[in-house]
């Protein structure tokens, strides 16, 4: 059982080496654990330290990409070096590495594919009260949106079997953090979480400019993530106050009509309620039918999805198999020279 704990980063020279020195290299039902770091576009010598202080594999990109694009570079990464679970954590040194065992000790015993962090956020101390009435607000959205039960939606520090990292899919340029979630929501994948300490981080955020910049950003990621997987369900919300107002509308204007038919000289007109229902339903209704094309669309992008599951699946399988291959060559290649020396020996003499 393979571990790699992949650790994205961004010029944090000052932290690294606190959190490659705090991760568990001896847990009880994994054999290897490692660290991956993701380079993206440090500019300092993160990744010097990082290699210095025990980090096992380093992926680079060339510019700054981003946290999503970041989280899915480690991700295939992972899974290419083997990874049977990956666990993610920050940079920044927020979470103790001692908490990976208990993060990990879900998925090792076969009762979730993803166990995310819980930073118990109501009684944390290192938080300010108005970021925490935000990160309640928003996660009870999320909650929502994903069909989970995740008091901290928003926590980077989560572990993911194979099985969940092999269908994680990042879309977003923003963060991985609520887009993973609603994919994992969205495709039954079992989801638990494990209450955590946090340190204090003693720097700004990289990732946005402020809360505004953050509830805004990640309030788009809510909205493109849950619309992609409930196409249908989304335009019918929108489509339904047009539909009820069309019906109100036209109730009104059957009304009138009825009314002048049956009293003379009755002083209401049904031209203006005709027109706002006629219109209002003709909206509605045509809004509904975009949900039905996007929820069609959503089918055939289902099947991408799968599509894409299974080659990276047979990818993984491939590599897997070409290690396993080349340790046996390896094997071999040792006995036969250790074979050889005492011929060689006996030779000589």
């Amino acid at each position: 059982m393979k571990l790699i704990v992949q650790i994205p980063v961004l010029n944090e020279a000052e932290s690294i080496a606190r959190v490659l020195a705090d991760i568990p290299r001896d847990i009880p039902g994994i054999d290897i654990v490692e660290a991956l770091i993701i380079d993206d576009g440090c500019t300092d010598d993160t990744i010097a330290v990082a290699l210095a202080h025990g980090a096992d594999h380093v992926v680079r990109h060339t510019s700054r990409k981003g946290l999503a694009t970041a989280y899915q570079t480690g991700i295939d990464a992972a899974l290419r070096l083997g990874a049977d679970i990956i666990v993610n954590t920050d940079g920044d040194n927020q979470y103790p590495g001692y908490e990976i065992p208990r993060l990990v000790a879900p998925i090792l015993a076969g009762q979730a594919d993803m166990v995310i962090g819980d930073r118990q956020i109501e009684s944390n101390a290192h938080f300010p009260p108005l970021k925490k009435v935000l990160q309640t607000v928003g996660s009870g959205v999320v909650r929502w949106a994903s069909g989970t039960n995740v008091p901290d939606t928003v926590s980077g520090f989560r572990a993911l079997s194979r099985e969940a990292a092999l269908r994680t899919f990042v879309t977003s340029d923003f963060s991985y953090t609520v887009e993973n979630l609603i994919q994992a929501g969205k495709r039954r994948l079992t989801i638990q979480t494990v209450p955590i300490s946090t340190n204090p981080v003693r720097r700004a955020s990289r990732l946005h400019t402020g809360n505004w910049n953050f509830i805004k950003r990640q309030a788009s990621t809510i909205v493109r993530t849950y619309t992609a997987y409930e196409p249908l369900k989304t335009f019918t919300y929108i489509a339904l106050p047009f539909l009820i107002t069309g019906l109100v509308f036209l109730g009104r204007a059957l009304y009138v009509y009825l009314m002048r038919r049956l009293v003379d000289n009755f002083p209401q007109d049904n031209a203006q309620s005709l027109a706002v229902g006629s219109t209002a339903l003709i909206l509605g209704f045509i809004i509904f039918l975009i949900g039905l094309l996007a929820d069609r669309i959503g089918g055939t992008r289902r099947l991408i999805e799968e599509v894409l599951y299974r080659v990276r699946s047979q990818e993984i399988a491939e590599l897997a198999w070409r290690r396993e291959m080349q340790e046996r060559l390896d094997r071999l290649e040792q006995q036969l020279m250790e074979n050889q020396e005492p011929r060689t020996k006996s030779l000589s003499e």
